[in-house]
Order: structure tokens, then sequence, then C-alpha cells
């Protein structure tokens, strides 16, 4: 008979140990303290590159607990969440999931783009997001009850949402949901500035060249400029490429691969930055 060893996942590493910087744009720092004091899960919902995941690191740090991220995927299976058992050798080894080590440890738990996992991977969550806070472990015949300190947070993009990628009714309302969305001009210029190491005037126009962009989302582009894109073509321009060539590879290709709309993106680089 082969000896059934439970193998635990460390999450020392998991742990955030500088302040990340993020800079409040409303009262989500206190919904989210308020949720985590009441033991509640969280959503977070807004488009690419506003600020979720910096969101959730701050958080974790500010309440002092692990973070174990999950990015979501159409092949995430329930197994790669709770965890399966492995035969090494003469043994069959258990080896823990993220969802399972961040339960186990009292960590915050965050499932990113949680509309890419599979359907039946995601009512995993559901008995981890009433009051029972409880996960059945199926294959070891046990169900583990949540901690105190354990916290649920999920975080997706409701403009890629379609039919077969929405979240169900029965989910949606088990989370307390707090929405994303670009900072202000002036509140984007100083994290612009902070993160890529420009100056404030070469943030300010980053910015501003940003929004003239995420106006073309009338126009047919999917989703506008990101912070983080912006983020990233200063940090270009900070290592010595030139402000248009930054502007057009960090913010105009990124994001579509449309030849009119890109014309119409350098048109407004070019009258701006040259």
């Amino acid at each position: 008979m082969t000896d059934i060893i439970c193998s635990q996942q460390r999450v020392e590493e998991c742990v955030i140990k500088e302040e990340p910087y993020y800079v409040p744009v409303g009262n989500e720092v206190e919904i989210f303290r308020a949720a985590y004091e009441n033991k509640l899960p969280v959503s977070l919902k807004g488009p690419t590159g506003c600020g979720k995941t910096r969101f959730i690191e701050y958080m974790a740090y500010e309440l002092g607990r692990p973070l174990i991220t999950i990015s979501c995927h159409e092949d995430l299976t329930a197994n790669d969440l709770i965890g399966r058992f492995l035969i090494k050798g003469e043994s069959t080894e258990w080896n823990d999931g993220p969802l399972t080590a961040a339960l186990k440890n009292g960590a915050i738990c965050y499932l990113d783009e949680f509309v890419e996992a599979r359907m039946d991977t995601r009512v995993v969550i559901h008995p981890l997001t009433d009051d029972r806070r409880i996960m059945p472990i199926e294959k070891m015949g046990i169900v583990l009850q949540a901690p105190p300190e354990f916290m649920l947070t999920i975080s997706y993009n409701p403009g890629y949402q379609s039919v077969l990628k929405d979240l169900k009714q029965s989910t949606r309302q088990r989370f307390v949901s707090i929405d994303f969305d670009y900072p202000p001009a002036e509140l984007e210029t100083d994290i612009v500035a902070h993160e890529s190491g420009v100056d404030e005037e070469t943030a300010r126009t980053l910015v501003d060249i940003g929004h003239r962009i995420r106006n073309f989302k009338q126009h047919g582009l999917e989703e506008g400029v990101s912070t983080r894109l912006l983020i990233y073509a200063g940090m270009l321009i900070r290592s010595g490429i030139g402000p248009g060539e930054a502007c057009r590879v960090a913010m105009v290709k990124p994001i579509t691969d449309d030849a009119d709309l890109q014309k119409s993106m350098d048109e407004i680089i070019s009258a701006i930055m040259e």
C-alpha cells in the first residue's frame, strides 16, 4: 500500500514586503477594508490596465496578508485550483492548488480575469462566497473551513464580456463589487510620472494623448489605451526613444491593427509630440 503525503505550498514569497505605489481614486480602500473585516468576497470590475491588480497588491500590503494570484484561462480546471494527487515513487502525494494554499494560510486569493475560467471551474468558489466559507475537497474526503483572515477576490473586464463569457447572477450576487476606471487626468499624470520616471510635463502630455485616443472607442476602437501603456511609453522616452516613436509602439500598435485607426492616432501624436 502506498503512503499518502500532503504537500503544503509555501506562501512566504507571496507576502508583499514593500508598499506598492497606489493612489486612491475614490473610497475603494475603505470599501475593501470593510469587506475584509466582514469576511465578504469582492469583485473588481474595470478595463485593462486601470489599476485593479496594483490595488489588490496595495490592500494585501495594508492588511498584512499574503497574496496568491491566479490568472484564469479557459483551460483552468477545478483540480488546478484545489489540488491533485501525484504518484512519486511508491508514495502518493497530495499537492495543494493555489486556492487551497490560500485558504489554509489565511491569504488573499485573487482570481484575475475570472470570466475567462471555465463554467464548471467557477462554481468551485461558490461554497467559499457565502456564509459557510467552506471548500470541500472530495478527493480527500474533507471539508476545509476558511479562517477569518482568508479573502476571495476576483477581477474581470466588463467590456470583454459576451453571452459565453459572462458571470451568472448566482455568481455575481455573491460579491461586493467595486468599479474601476482610468484615473482623472491630474491623478493619472502623477501616476505616469511616478511609475515611468519622466518629468511632469511629459507625463501630462502622455495623458493628454491617452485621453484623445480613448475617444476612438466611439469610432470602432475595442478599448482605450490603458494607464499601463502610458507608463510604458514614458519608460521608453526616459530610455532615449523618441517621444513620437515611443507613443506609437507603446500606445497605438498594442491596441489595434486597423490601419485607418492607427493613422488617425499617429496624426494626434505628431500634432502633440513632434
